[in-house]
């Protein structure tokens, strides 16, 4: 039986649950750089926004009761993949080695006109 992970700072915009508790495996859905406190997408480079990203990742975390040592993989998509690199300068300091399983996609457009969009999946 699946268990609602929710948050206090971020909400859904649309029919979906931030989060899963499927057992030992949480799921939780691609996270944008929307502050949660004004509720709009973070301005700025895509270093600026993935830092939002990782503050809303690592809050949904924490509503789980995790941290970013339980995250197993990370799926990274990006509106325009000349952005990797310092997407990964922000990227690699929020995690320790061994570094979780990822996959980095080029996708036409993100809601918000977001930058980057980033989703985790990660085990009790």
């Amino acid at each position: 039986m699946r268990k609602e992970i929710c948050s206090k700072d971020i909400t859904a915009v649309g029919p979906y649950s931030l989060g899963v508790d499927a057992g030992g495996l949480v799921l939780f859905s691609g996270q944008i750089p929307v502050d949660s406190k004004t509720g709009k997408l973070v301005e700025g480079d895509v270093k600026a926004q993935t830092e939002q990203v990782f503050k809303n990742i690592f809050n949904l975390l924490e509503s789980a009761g995790l941290t970013a040592d339980d995250v197993q993989k990370v799926n990274v998509f990006l509106t325009d993949m000349n952005d990797f690199q310092a997407m990964n300068e922000v990227y690699r300091d929020k995690f320790n080695k061994p570094y979780p399983a990822r996959s980095t996609l080029g996708v036409a457009a993100l809601p918000l006109g977001s930058k980057v969009e980033i989703e985790i999946i990660a085990k009790k």
